[in-house]
């Protein structure tokens, strides 16, 4: 991780969980998320993230952004329901799916611009951007698919629907980035 970067406790990512969870099953039920009372300075401050929601290990859902001037906590919130509802390539989250969702969210650092020989998969998230198309990988999803760096950027490009190779041509933007990782399912029987 990078030099500043300084790990949430348990009970931060604990908490971040429950916020996420809460907020969808308040989103299900057409209420408003709760609050999180007195967040600690790691909460409150911003910080680029994604949430992925996956129900039998199988994706469901996963909504991010890279920065942002929001409190981690709110973005969790905000973000959560975004994963659980909009995005457009799952129908909206159920009620009845609820129960077997397993959220994971990832704390991201800054993004930094890069060249393709200084990624390592497994350590890096990529971003890829091309004009208006974008593109992100988190760090886990290389090694969840036995991807090296290559395959790595070229199912980027994919992503962004940009030409396979276009991670080799300027004026692509490359951006890596790292994060910390946990879900419900890592930290098992934990409880704030």
């Amino acid at each position: 991780m990078a030099p500043d970067w300084t790990p949430l406790t348990i009970t931060e990512q604990w908490q971040l969980l429950r916020r996420a969870r809460d907020s969808i099953a308040a989103a299900l039920r057409a209420a408003a998320p709760p609050q999180m009372t007195t967040p600690t300075s790691s909460l409150a401050a911003p910080n680029g993230v994604f949430v992925s929601l996956h129900i039998h290990t199988e994706l469901r859902g996963c909504v991010g952004i890279l920065t942002t001037d929001q409190p981690l906590h709110e973005s969790v919130a905000r973000l959560a329901i975004a994963a659980a509802f909009d995005d457009p390539r799952f129908a909206p989250l159920s009620d009845a799916e609820l129960d077997d969702l397993d959220i994971e969210i990832s704390r991201l650092t800054d993004p930094l611009q890069t060249h393709p020989g200084s990624i390592v998969v497994g350590r890096d998230g990529v971003c890829i951007r091309h004009g208006d198309r974008r593109a992100v990988l988190l760090p886990q999803v290389a090694p969840m698919y036995g991807w090296d760096r290559e395959r790595l950027l070229t199912e980027l490009c994919r992503k962004a629907a940009l030409h396979p190779d276009a991670w080799r041509q300027p004026p692509t933007e490359l951006f890596r980035f790292e994060a910390e990782v946990f879900s419900e399912r890592s930290l098992g029987g934990y409880t704030v």
